[in-house]
């Protein structure tokens, strides 16, 4: 796991190591992310993006491949 800006802010930690079943979905991880982080995280996954190896994931149920890296990325506002 890494995360980004608020996601970082509220997770505490620029990035840490999450233990999922084999076959577990973005989804899950999510889940698992919201019961680490009960207080801080759960509005910020709401609206946050994902990236599975450096690619956008627009299905929450694509499996994550043993060893993957998933991104948080929060809404960004600029241009």
């Amino acid at each position: 796991m890494r995360y980004f800006a608020s996601a970082r802010a509220a997770a505490g930690v620029e990035e840490e190591v999450l233990q999922l079943p084999a076959g577990a979905s973005v989804a899950e991880a999510v889940v698992a992310l919201r019961d680490l982080h009960p207080e801080t995280l759960p509005r910020i996954l709401q609206a946050a993006s994902f990236l599975v190896d450096g690619v956008a994931v627009r299905d929450r149920s694509r499996p994550l491949p043993e060893g993957a890296e998933l991104d948080v990325l929060p809404p960004f506002a600029g241009g």
